[in-house]
């Protein structure tokens, strides 16, 4: 059910179905543009040469980074609290500073709401993943309430 196939309720959380997209998308983004700069005509009225074709590559593999930072969503739960890493940031939060667990409403993703009023995205749980997403938020919803129970008692 989780990434790490353990079993365990501290699994780590990363999505599948947009990790998938992301590496394929790197990997077709890389050899696109690489066979792009290396089959446009040199030289003459396109006035193409060696450098641009090269510049061509290196920005192509420049978009492939940042398709496979996508590639790195996850959630890693511990039993003081949760670092979550989006695409610009990663965090980590106390289980006790987590109110409630949402994951619906139309947003694409999970989202734990802290007990300052801020809101956090969790992309390592997404909609897109179908039942396996479900159960987990489920999972996720469970570690807040055992961690919330024993630490708020």
């Amino acid at each position: 059910m989780s990434g790490a196939g353990t079993g365990t309720p501290y699994d780590v959380f990363r999505p599948h179905r947009s990790r998938i997209v992301a590496v394929v998308s790197a990997v077709a983004c890389v050899v696109v543009f690489t066979l792009v700069a290396f089959t446009v005509p040199r030289g003459g009225v396109s006035g193409w040469a060696g450098a641009d074709s090269t510049m061509l590559v290196l920005f192509g593999v420049v978009v492939a980074l940042i398709l496979m930072r996508y590639a790195q969503v996850r959630a890693v739960p511990t039993t003081e609290g949760v670092q979550v890493r989006n695409l610009m940031s990663t965090r980590t939060v106390a289980w006790t500073e987590v109110v409630n667990v949402q994951f619906g409403g139309g947003t694409p993703w999970l989202v734990l709401e802290l007990d300052d009023t801020e809101h956090l995205a969790v992309m390592a749980i997404q909609r897109s993943d179908g039942e396996r997403a479900d159960a987990e938020a489920g999972r996720m919803a469970a570690l807040v309430q055992v961690h919330s129970t024993v630490e708020r008692s």
